[in-house]
């Protein structure tokens, strides 16, 4: 499996690029591209949800998943797209691929409550299954979470760290791992590599930001 055509750019930033362009939470967009097929959107914090770096990728053909509560903020801030406005723990369909929604929460801090109904994705491509967490801990619906490859956040603070995501991802046992949400705002760029030697020899960690 390659995982060549997925890249992060920092904390939640993501690109897939399978000749349709899918992003998640874009942030630190260097150029303006006008490229996106889709966009996802996590949630609603600024590094996140941020306008700046959705316009630099915006197309009039740019299709929206994104989070119920975001429906309205997102009409009044974009001139074109389209919305799919999704709910935790639901199955949806594009022309392109098929996706599902898992909640995204704090067990214990109050970052990011479960009622705020805030979603990470499980997004099926050519029959391999791609989860990006989001903020998120190692709650009951991530551990049930059946994929190939895991996008974990790992930088501590407002999500797990480095020792519960790599708990995490040996539970889940994905083919593969990429770290995440560290290295910027949190945890050290070490994360990466300490978050490595945690997890099982047989699941392969990829390390991209």
């Amino acid at each position: 499996m390659d995982l060549s055509n997925i890249t992060v750019n920092t904390q939640n930033s993501i690109l897939i690029d399978f000749g349709k362009k899918i992003y998640i939470d874009p942030l630190d967009i260097a150029d303006a591209t006008h490229d996106a097929d889709y966009i996802f959107i996590t949630h609603d914090h600024y590094d996140h949800y941020s306008m700046p770096d959705i316009h630099k990728i915006l197309d009039s053909k740019t299709v929206f998943i994104i989070p119920a509560p975001l429906e309205m903020s997102l009409r009044k801030s974009t001139p074109v797209g389209t919305q799919i406005c999704v709910v935790p723990g639901q199955q949806y369909e594009t022309p392109d691929f098929t996706f599902e929604t898992v909640p995204a929460y704090n067990l214990t801090k109050s970052f990011h409550p479960k009622k705020a109904g805030w979603c990470g994705y499980i997004i099926t491509i050519d029959g391999v299954r791609i989860y990006i967490a989001g903020d998120t801990d190692a709650t009951k619906e991530a551990k049930e979470v059946k994929c190939d490859i895991a996008l974990i956040p790992i930088g501590g603070t407002f999500t797990m760290n480095y020792k519960e995501a790599a708990e995490l991802i040996n539970k889940m046992k994905p083919k593969y791992a990429i770290p995440t949400h560290y290295g910027s705002f949190v945890g050290d760029q070490s994360d990466g590599e300490a978050f490595s030697k945690l997890v099982d020899k047989d699941i392969k960690v990829e390390l991209k930001l």
